[in-house]
C-alpha cells in the first residue's frame, strides 16, 4: 500500500512511501486488540481503593443489649456493619489489577490495530516538521488543512520532538506518541494516524524485530566450551537477519 507524503502546508510533495506489508496489511485479529486494550487499561489502575471493614472500626466490643427479651433482632457489637457508622461488608480492599500480555500477542495487536486504520483511509504521511517553539496555532492550521482538526487524531514521531509536543498539549483532540511507544490503545482511540515519514521506519524496526527471536539457541560443542571457559562469556546461534 502506498500513501503520497505532504508538507507541513498540507500539499503533495510528490513523493510516495510504502507501509510495510507485514505491519499495514495483515489479518486484524480482534481478540489479540481485546486482550492488550483489557490489559493496558487495566495496568492504569490504582488499585488503591479501601473500605473499613468491622474488624477496622473503632469501637466497643460490648454487646449493646440482650440476647432475649426486647422484642427487636439480636444485637453483638456496634461495629454490627448492618449499624449505622458499622464495618462495611465485603468492602474493596488495596489490590493489583495488573495484567501480563504476552510480547507476541501485543505486537499482533498492534499491527491488527494499523491494518484496520490503513483499510479504512485513516492514516496520512507528513514529511518531518517541527517548529522554532510551540505553536499550537500552527500545529492546528496543519490538522485543518488535512480535515481532521474535528477528530481525535494521533501523531507520531521517530524520536521526541520537543516543540510539536508542546504545542499539541492544549489541543483537545490530539496526541502524540514516539513510534517505539505507539500501543494497541492509542491506535484504536484515535480516528487519525499522522506519521512522520522517519518514523515508518522506526515502527518497521521495532515491531518486525519485535516478534523475531533473535537468539536461537546456545552452541553446545567443545570449542565453544573452551572459549566460553578462556574469555568468560557464552555463545549462541542468533537468528540471520540479526546486523
Amino acid at each position: 500500500m502506498k500513501l503520497k507524503v505532504i508538507d507541513i502546508k498540507g500539499k503533495d510533495t510528490g513523493r510516495k512511501i510504502s507501509l510495510p506489508n507485514k505491519i499495514f496489511d495483515i489479518e486484524p485479529n480482534n481478540q489479540a486488540i481485546y486482550l492488550d486494550i483489557k490489559a493496558q487499561m487495566a495496568n492504569k489502575r490504582q488499585g488503591s481503593h479501601k473500605s473499613k471493614e468491622r474488624s477496622e472500626i473503632t469501637g466497643s466490643n460490648r454487646k449493646i443489649k440482650k440476647q432475649k427479651g426486647t422484642g427487636s433482632a439480636r444485637a453483638g457489637s456496634i461495629k454490627n456493619p448492618i449499624f449505622r457508622g458499622g464495618g462495611r461488608i465485603f468492602g474493596p480492599r488495596v489490590r493489583d489489577y495488573s495484567q501480563k500480555t504476552n510480547k507476541k500477542t501485543k505486537s499482533i495487536a498492534r499491527k491488527s490495530a494499523l491494518s484496520i486504520k490503513a483499510k479504512s483511509n485513516s492514516i496520512n504521511v507528513v514529511e518531518d516538521f517541527s517548529f522554532d517553539k510551540p505553536n499550537t496555532k500552527g500545529l492546528n492550521d496543519f490538522l485543518k488543512l488535512l480535515k481532521i482538526d474535528s477528530k481525535n487524531s494521533l501523531l507520531v514521531f521517530a524520536e521526541e520532538n520537543k516543540n510539536v509536543y508542546l504545542s499539541s498539549r492544549n489541543l483537545k483532540k490530539s496526541e502524540t506518541v514516539i513510534a517505539c511507544e505507539l500501543n494497541t490503545y492509542l491506535i484504536s482511540q484515535a480516528h487519525n494516524l499522522v506519521f512522520f515519514e522517519s518514523s515508518l521506519t522506526e515502527l518497521e524496526k521495532h515491531l518486525v524485530w519485535f516478534s523475531m527471536n533473535i537468539i536461537k539457541k546456545p552452541i553446545v560443542s567443545e570449542k565453544a566450551t573452551n572459549m566460553n571457559e578462556l574469555d568468560n562469556c557464552v555463545s549462541f546461534i542468533v537468528d540471520k537477519r540479526a546486523n
